[in-house]
């Protein structure tokens, strides 16, 4: 249970044991909980300053009830034992600097690099608790908000689409004649084509089967907006999947800022001016290829032990206690 994903009741079916029976006396004798030196704060924070390295992550996740924790992992762990640096409730960076200072400042001030998204409280956040840090913008992140600007671009004309079937089904009614949906070659309606390309659009062109790329192709035949919006986020993934060096990486974002300017898609600009008042801290993503996909993967690890445990971080827990040994070993 200590280093292993094993709930009581898992126990109970091996052992033949009353499993109420031995989680209360697991939490109350045998892990150590009531005598853990953090139990007083555990509710709010946990800090285990002897994980700490060069290179780390910080993130946010929701591990209970939907309540957000930010997460500060050690990255060359690789989600092993020893990975969790820190865990704080909540994304209040003032709430967050207080914990992480707590870290001895030689330690902190050895730290290299950290991993985050563009959210600004966690660039304040490294930025006071680790100064001598490279921060790296996860292209996780940077990609994402290309792909949601493509399916808000879908969307937009999904709902057009459907007044517009409204429009001439009431129009149909007052004629007397029967409804009959406009149909493309694929048999799709207006609607049905933009609702099932949703999937393709977050595909690389190159991996559409053949019998997917007539769905692209009468898609972007129609819209050209959406085309073109595409091919921005394309170009951006291809940016960070080709170049390996940072000053061909700069030309090329200079270049996929032009694109973006002459698209004149407003979300697309939103976008552009973002990456552009972050651009140094993208472009440290190619010193090391640095991302916070490590980060990520705890979050899920994380999540999914707290599924199978049913418990939660709290000092109500039953597994408070182990949580310095979270992730779960290999």
């Amino acid at each position: 249970m200590e280093t292993s994903p094993v709930t009581c009741r898992t126990l109970e079916e091996f052992y033949h044991i009353d499993f109420h029976t031995f989680e209360k006396q697991y939490k109350e004798i045998l892990s150590g909980f009531r005598e853990w030196d953090q139990l007083a704060h555990a509710e709010d924070w946990l800090l285990f300053p002897d994980n700490i390295g060069p290179r780390i992550a910080i993130d946010e996740s929701s591990l209970s009830s939907g309540e957000l924790y930010t997460l500060v992992t050690y990255r060359d762990a690789r989600t092993c034992e020893q990975s969790l640096v820190a865990v704080v409730a909540g994304t209040k960076s003032e709430d967050v600097i207080t914990v992480l200072q707590k870290i001895d400042e030689k330690q902190r001030y050895a730290v290299m690099e950290v991993t985050l998204d563009l959210s600004d409280s966690m660039r304040k956040i490294v930025r006071t608790v680790f100064p001598k840090a490279n921060r790296v913008i996860d292209r996780f992140h940077i990609q994402k908000l290309a792909c949601e600007a493509v399916q808000e671009l879908r969307v937009k004309h999904r709902w057009d689409a459907i007044q517009q079937a409204n429009d001439e089904m009431e129009e149909a009614k007052l004629t007397g004649e029967p409804y009959e949906p406009f149909r493309y070659p694929n048999g799709d309606t207006r609607k049905e084509l933009l609702i099932r390309s949703r999937y393709l659009l977050f595909k690389s062109a190159d991996k559409w089967t053949e019998k997917q790329k007539q769905q692209p192709a009468i898609l972007f035949s129609e819209y050209p907006d959406i085309k073109k919006a595409y091919g921005l986020c394309h170009s951006l993934k291809m940016i960070f999947a080709k170049n390996t060096i940072k000053d061909v990486a700069r030309l090329s974002m200079a270049k996929w800022y032009n694109k973006v300017e002459e698209a004149g898609l407003h979300s697309f600009n939103v976008i552009a001016a973002t990456f552009y008042e972050h651009n140094d801290e993208i472009l440290n993503f190619y010193n090391y290829r640095s991302s916070n996909a490590l980060a990520e993967s705890f979050n899920a690890m994380s999540n999914s032990l707290e599924q199978i445990s049913e418990v939660s971080l709290t000092k109500n827990s039953s597994c408070s206690g182990s949580l310095s040994y979270m992730p779960i070993p290999h």
